[in-house]
């Protein structure tokens, strides 16, 4: 069996998905994707594509290695990303050619299942309180928001206390026997951090996300250290030498994304580096159906799994969701808040193909927005 042709096709809202297919008729689906720069990844993988033709795709360590390794210049979220897709796609491949779920290929599920958590928006206290009212009606039993909108570096009282009012009213929502994450996106500077950890810290959220920039990552140790809650991060981190800093720095959970950070294969070797300073795995997953899909057989096989990101009624999903690209959305169908084991090969999903290639058809430049402050100054979104 041999690797015959891999395609790529944009579809909306911002995604793109690879398709690679065998000489035996066997196919496999992969997310590679840097949202905003979905054409340049494109092109990345028409030139790794170049080595994979005519290999035997179930040697995927193998190819792996050549592919993050074989060009001089390595790394980086196009080249990453790149990598990742073909990856998920060959893990598909094996699954189906073994007839077992991925998870399986990894050693086996160590549960039975995984725990996922709803995006909630809302600028204001009331309409936060709102949308986390409806999660927990829909049996969800944590859900994620953002700190805050477009922000100072070095936040005011104001803004401050803005972070807090909208924490406070989740926390009012959910009760104690719920979580509330909030995501900081790195819209604020280490002092900046440092205050805001500390005044979320009675409302104890499950844990603050990219409390700082990756650039300002020498500084992280004195963020974690300045409060008590928990600091994750790794959206922006491409390998597992990238999070050895932050390991050593203390944080309490690492969020690498499979569809940025080298796919199935690089996701669990960052959680076992993980599971060495005692941190959790929490997988970054805003994206689609194919990444969530592996991102959860990685979920279903790792012993330090916190939660799982998931992208499904999320804002960016505007014209298509989740379930718009599968023939079948019952594995993205939440159970009490839970994503239950998928006992199907490969992925455990089966793409509409169909679908996709109309999709493709008109394609999408999506980009995220650029801001700026009052000031005409650029802001971090």
């Amino acid at each position: 069996m041999k690797i015959e042709r891999i395609e790529t096709f944009l579809v909306p809202p911002r995604w793109l998905f690879c398709r690679i297919e065998t000489s035996d008729g066997v196919i496999g689906w992969g997310e590679p994707v840097v949202e905003g720069r979905a054409e340049v990844v494109r092109t990345a993988i028409d030139v790794l594509a170049e080595y994979l033709i005519g290999q035997d795709p179930l040697q995927i360590e193998r190819h792996w290695q050549i592919l993050t390794k074989g060009g001089f210049y390595r790394g980086g979220p196009v080249l990453s990303s790149a990598v990742a897709g073909l990856d998920h796609a060959l893990w598909d491949i094996a699954g189906k050619v073994y007839g077992a779920p991925v998870s399986s290929l990894l050693g086996g599920r160590v549960r039975d299942r995984a725990r996922v958590y709803a995006w909630v928006g809302g600028d204001e206290p009331a309409a936060v309180a709102d949308q986390v009212a409806e999660q927990v009606a829909a049996g969800m039993t944590a859900v994620k928001m953002n700190g805050s909108g477009r922000i100072l570096p070095s936040p005011s009282v104001a803004e401050i206390n803005d972070i807090v009012a909208r924490l406070a009213a989740a926390r009012s929502a959910l009760g104690d026997s719920r979580d509330v994450a909030i995501d900081l996106h790195g819209r604020v500077g280490v002092a900046g951090a440092r205050r805001i950890l500390h005044a979320v810290e009675d409302l104890h959220p499950m844990f603050v996300e990219e409390p700082v920039l990756p650039e300002h990552m020498l500084h992280l140790a004195d963020v974690v250290s300045s409060s008590t809650v928990p600091v994750a991060l790794g959206e922006r981190l491409y390998h597992r030498s990238e999070f050895v800093a932050p390991l050593n720095a203390g944080i309490a959970v690492v969020q690498p994304d499979v569809s940025h950070a080298g796919g199935i294969s690089e996701l669990r070797r960052i959680a076992s580096l993980a599971d060495t300073h005692g941190a959790m795995l929490a997988p970054h997953c805003p994206l689609g159906p194919i990444s969530l899909a592996a991102s959860l057989q990685v979920s279903f096989a790792t012993p330090n799994f916190l939660i799982q990101e998931q992208s499904r009624g999320i804002h960016y999903n505007a014209t298509n969701d989740l379930t718009s690209y599968v023939v079948d959305p019952t594995p993205f169908t939440w159970v009490n808040g839970h994503a239950e084991y998928n006992p199907l090969p490969g992925l455990g999903i089966t793409v509409d193909e169909a679908a996709v290639r109309a999709a493709d058809q008109n394609g999408h430049a999506w980009r995220n927005p650029v801001w700026t402050q009052e000031d005409g100054t650029f802001a971090e979104w």
